[in-house]
Parts: C-alpha cells; sequence; structure tokens
C-alpha cells in the first residue's frame, strides 16, 4: 500500500480545501463543497471564504444567510456551523444522538430529573407561535416547570440537541454585531428535516464519508470522526469502501479517499494563506499533523487564527486599528516574510473594505 509523507497529504489537503489554488467557485458552491465552515466566532466564516475563494465579497455570504440558503446551527461536534440548507436538511436527524450525549456531558446532573422528550415537546409549543427567540428567553418560558434544571441547561439542550434550530440573520452577517435568536429549521426554510433512514447501511453517513473525503482526504476513519463527533460511520464507511482507495501514512494508519480525487505533487509550492479562527482545514482531522506542528497544536483550539507559510502554520495573526499583526512561530524568510505581508495587506484591505492596507510582521 503506498506510503502517504506528511508533505503529500499536506499538499492533497491544500488542494481539497481551496488552500493551494483559491477558487472560482461561487460562494453557496465553496460551504457545500467544505461540509460547511465552522462559525461560532461569527465573522470568521467570511476569512475563510475571502482566503479561498478568487473573487469573493461579503454581501454574496451574507445574502445566502437572509435568503436562506445556508445556515447557521450547532452540528459537527456540536459547534456552531455555517452549512448549506440542503445539508442541513439531510444531515440533521444523523447527529440528534450525539448531540444530546454532547449536551448531557456536560449538565447530566442538572438534567437528571427532565425527561426530554417532554422538554422537546414543551419547547415546541412554545415556539409554534412562529416568534423567533433567545435561548434564554425559550428556558426561561419552561423553567417553572423543570425548576432545579436551570435555565442554562434547559436551554442548550433545546437549540443545540433536542430541536433542530437555526440562529437567525442579523447574526452571522458581515461587520454585524447581534445575539443569537432561534427559530425552528421546519419554521425557516420551510421543511422539516430528513427523519433518521432506518437503513442499516446508513445512506446519509454515506454520502457524508464522500463528502468529507472530497474535501479532506486522504484521511483515517478518526479523522472523520473528529470532523463531525460521530462515532466514526462504521457502517457507512463499509458501505462505500470498495469505491475507494487506500494509502497509509508514516504512522502505519490507514488512509481512505476517493479515487479520482486530487492528490498533488508534494514539491509544488504553496502560497500564504490567513486562516480564521477554528477553520477546519486543522480542526478537521484527528492527526493534524499534515498542518499543524504538535507543539503549536493547542493554537488550533484556542481561536487563534493562523497563517500557513508554505503549507503549514507558521504564525499567528490578529487585527488592530485596522492593521493586521502577525507573530511568526518561526523564523521566516525574508521571501516569505515579503509573501505573508502582501497577502496581509490584501486581508487587511478586505477587513476595512477598502480604508487600509497596514500589515505588522512582528
Amino acid at each position: 500500500m503506498t506510503v502517504l509523507d506528511t508533505r503529500a497529504l499536506n499538499r492533497a489537503t491544500l488542494a481539497r480545501q481551496l488552500l493551494l489554488d483559491r477558487s472560482d467557485l461561487p460562494a453557496f458552491d465553496a460551504v457545500a463543497h467544505l461540509g460547511g465552515l465552522q462559525a461560532q466566532e461569527p465573522q470568521e466564516p467570511f476569512i475563510g471564504l475571502w482566503s479561498r475563494l478568487r473573487d469573493f465579497t461579503p454581501a454574496a455570504l451574507s445574502d445566502l444567510l437572509t435568503g436562506r440558503r445556508v445556515v447557521r446551527l450547532a452540528l459537527m461536534r456540536r459547534t456552531v456551523h455555517l452549512m448549506t440548507a440542503e445539508d442541513v436538511l439531510a444531515w440533521r436527524a444523523r447527529h440528534d444522538a450525539m448531540l444530546r450525549q454532547k449536551v448531557l456531558g456536560v449538565y447530566r446532573r442538572e438534567l437528571a430529573g427532565v425527561d426530554l422528550d417532554e422538554l422537546a415537546a414543551a419547547g415546541l409549543a412554545v415556539m409554534a407561535d412562529g416568534e423567533p427567540r433567545t435561548m434564554g428567553e425559550l428556558a426561561r418560558a419552561l423553567a417553572g416547570r423543570w425548576p432545579e434544571a436551570g435555565t442554562r441547561p434547559l436551554g442548550e439542550m433545546l437549540v443545540a440537541a433536542l430541536l433542530p434550530m437555526a440562529q437567525l440573520p442579523p447574526r452571522g452577517l458581515w461587520r454585524t454585531k447581534a445575539g443569537a435568536r432561534y427559530a425552528p429549521l421546519a419554521t425557516w426554510l420551510g421543511r422539516d428535516v430528513d427523519p433518521l433512514s432506518p437503513d442499516a447501511a446508513d445512506p446519509v453517513g454515506q454520502a457524508m464519508v464522500r463528502r468529507y473525503l472530497a474535501a479532506y482526504g486522504p484521511a483515517a476513519s478518526a479523522d472523520l470522526r473528529a470532523w463531525c463527533g460521530l462515532a466514526g460511520l462504521p457502517a457507512a464507511v463499509a458501505a462505500v469502501r470498495e469505491e475507494l482507495v487506500s494509502f497509509r501514512d508514516e504512522r502505519g494508519r490507514e488512509l481512505l479517499d476517493l479515487p479520482g480525487a486530487p492528490r498533488p505533487d508534494p514539491g509544488i509550492p504553496a502560497p500564504v494563506r490567513f486562516l480564521p479562527a477554528f477553520d477546519n482545514a486543522i480542526l478537521g482531522y484527528h492527526d493534524r499533523g499534515r498542518i499543524i506542528d504538535d507543539e503549536h497544536r493547542g493554537l488550533s483550539v484556542a481561536g487563534e487564527r493562523v497563517v500557513l507559510v508554505d503549507g503549514r502554520v507558521s504564525a499567528t495573526w490578529t487585527v488592530k486599528e485596522d492593521t493586521v499583526l502577525v507573530t511568526p512561530l518561526r523564523d521566516l524568510s525574508p521571501a516569505d516574510r515579503t509573501d505573508v505581508a502582501e497577502q496581509g495587506q490584501a486581508l487587511a484591505a478586505f477587513l476595512s473594505d477598502g480604508e487600509s492596507r497596514r500589515i505588522q510582521v512582528l
């Protein structure tokens, strides 16, 4: 079985993630290809798409949100993702059990006396008037029935697990600050989520496996599990295995992939790219060594924005007074510093609507 070294996996990841060459895809198609973008920080998906698309404009994504073609909701790993409406409706039921367990993992004691089916029915009854609500408003409407549980546990269980809910605009629109208000997906999108399939071969899981490999492969089952938060999708992987090709990484792990997916020459140059906080190009793997060194792995879960140089996390970045500030994590060559400065100037212009091109590489 062919062994793919770290650099080969890096270049495959960059190509699949639209980070090796900026793509001409429309924003909607890019969100679909990527299987969604992690989005608990509402402005970060705009940066993620700017780094990936050649002619991206913020209005394109804002319009998709207000037009209900993309949706913000808790899904993979119980984190907020920005996803196409079609994927949300197809995938949400497949995540039900995982979402409940994730919330119970935090609030098992507080929710010990709560019948979750009764809680879900009561929550739906409150939302039946069609009025969007914050998590706190929904929880307070039910707190008298379960006073010992507390509003936070009740609210999180309802909006993140029991009820398929969308976070509504203006939250998530470009350069807009707004609290999270929720409505049932069926109300917001005009259609109920697809029911969980009784087919033991897990057809929804099969679709997720193919989509994951298209955007993240070659990858191991543990990487797939780290991306979606589900238990490895073993039935789905088994059902599609004959369609796939296999490799091994330098640790001996089996890697699966779609046969026609891009696996570029490892020697191909990789441009500088600025990634937003919690970008799935890093978080979408259990073994993140293909893109970030172990000593910097904590950055990926701490919400640090990072800079890829030669395809690897090599700096962090932030913005202060319309100036992009870059802090290298290793020595950068003069050529690398020039490339970082050029991309940083373009990013500063994007973030400031053309008012600034200031960057400082520390």
